[in-house]
């Protein structure tokens, strides 16, 4: 609002003076607003940052690549180490590997592209969430080095949301795989057919039999089958070779629980005729149900488990050594009592 010496000088004015002088304060002001934008319009520009993904949704085990693209115009630069991966605030998911390049781009702008790839080992959060903090970025100085230099502000980056899903149909009957409908008769000469080809069938193999009974017949008899006795000598020494693995290391546990898997997978596979190395942990249980009730089920299916997650777990998840060490008395138990 005017003064009130401006309202005595404007009251000493003509009508004309007076409208003249209160457009060229309009058009000052207007001028002094337009400015202030263009600075900051032109500011908001010293630094673009976009964000993408590769895929829509992932689910146990699927790998996810999050890309950050930092644009420098020319003159300006970020702290790069704001975007480390040891600051993003990660929910239900777990960096496994990363990388940043850097290119020129144009009108000798500089480029930033960190990509992040991530995984997840848990089914019970909804939604993957990756959340980066926001990036300073400074005025580029002839002899300054990056950590010297004063922010002149900071960019905010958009973070990572995907659902934790499979990438097929939530309703599997709009797939249309299957049809409720039943099946359309067939006429009376495929039924005349089928019987014929039956017949055709069984009269075929009737050659097949004798040449495979000629063939047994003339084969030389092979060697004799192993005893328990020797099967178990070789179980004890495989046994003994995985108590002399280093379990300091995460590669030496790694290769104590493989080769605890294949030992009691094949111990099973003889003592008890289930098929060990093609059944998973939780098939175990229910496959020696009907067997003989000197098997430790709950046990063999325990170290089965821990097994399983030391091997196709992330590492800095893997198993300490106490715990290898628990998990070889257990399989020895295993094999001791079947």
């Amino acid at each position: 609002m005017p003064t009130s010496a401006q309202v005595s000088f404007l009251g000493g004015l003509p009508a004309a003076g007076r409208v003249i002088w209160m457009r060229s304060m309009v058009l000052s002001f207007l001028i002094a607003a337009f400015g202030v934008a263009a600075c900051a319009a032109a500011q908001a520009q010293d630094v673009a940052v976009r964000t993408f993904v590769d895929r829509p949704a992932a689910f146990v085990g699927d790998r996810v690549t999050y890309t950050i693209e930092v644009t420098c115009k020319r003159g300006m630069d970020v702290l790069i180490d704001d975007l480390s991966r040891d600051r993003l605030a990660l929910e239900g998911l777990d960096i496994v590997g990363s990388d940043v390049t850097q290119e020129a781009g144009p009108g000798e702008s500089t480029v930033y592209r960190l990509r992040y790839y991530a995984t997840t080992y848990r089914v019970d959060v909804p939604a993957l969430k990756i959340t980066p903090p926001a990036v300073r970025y400074y005025v580029k100085r002839a002899g300054q080095r990056p950590d010297g230099a004063a922010p002149s502000g900071e960019v905010r980056v958009p973070g990572l949301s995907i659902p934790f899903r499979s990438l097929l149909p939530d309703d599997s009957d709009e797939v249309g795989l299957r049809d409720d409908r039943p099946a359309t008769a067939r006429p009376a000469a495929f039924v005349m057919l089928r019987s014929a080809g039956i017949g055709l069938v069984i009269v075929s193999i009737v050659p097949v039999l004798f040449a495979a009974a000629e063939i047994i017949r003339r084969r030389p008899a092979s060697g004799p089958r192993r005893s328990t006795r020797s099967v178990r000598h070789e179980e004890r020494a495989s046994l003994d070779a995985v108590r002399a693995i280093d379990l300091t290391t995460i590669d030496g546990r790694r290769e104590a629980y493989t080769r605890l898997d294949t030992l009691v997978r094949e111990h099973l596979r003889h003592a008890c005729g289930v098929p060990g190395p093609s059944l998973t942990s939780s098939e175990i249980v229910p496959a020696l149900a009907g067997r003989s009730g000197r098997v430790p089920i709950e046990l063999a299916s325990a170290v089965l488990t821990a097994c399983e997650l030391a091997r196709y777990g992330p590492p800095h998840h893997g198993p300490s050594a106490d715990a290898c060490r628990e998990a070889i008395e257990q399989a020895e138990q295993v094999i001791s009592t079947t």
